[in-house]
């Protein structure tokens, strides 16, 4: 889980070999308030930025992911909507 990122196949260096050192299973990222799920297919990760969720901003919709982890296997990916 990381604050500054960017995405697959744009990743700042120190994220880049952060996940090349640990090849994790996911990537969390914030900053952006972008919401995106994508798989790295060169890293081979999911990649999460479950965008918005706060008051600040000029977002009008807040986003937030769930989803379910059971041991090493990733699923019921769900993007949930709301207001603010």
């Amino acid at each position: 889980m990381l604050h500054i990122a960017n995405y697959p196949g744009r990743y700042n260096k120190r994220t880049y070999h952060l996940c090349k050192k640990h090849q994790p299973d996911m990537v969390i990222v914030g900053h952006s308030h972008i919401l995106k799920v994508m798989r790295d297919s060169h890293l081979k990760h999911l990649h999460i930025n479950p965008g918005a969720a706060g008051k600040i901003g000029i977002h009008k919709i807040c986003t937030v992911i769930r989803l379910t982890i059971n041991g090493i296997k990733i699923s019921d990916v769900e993007v949930i909507e709301f207001k603010r």
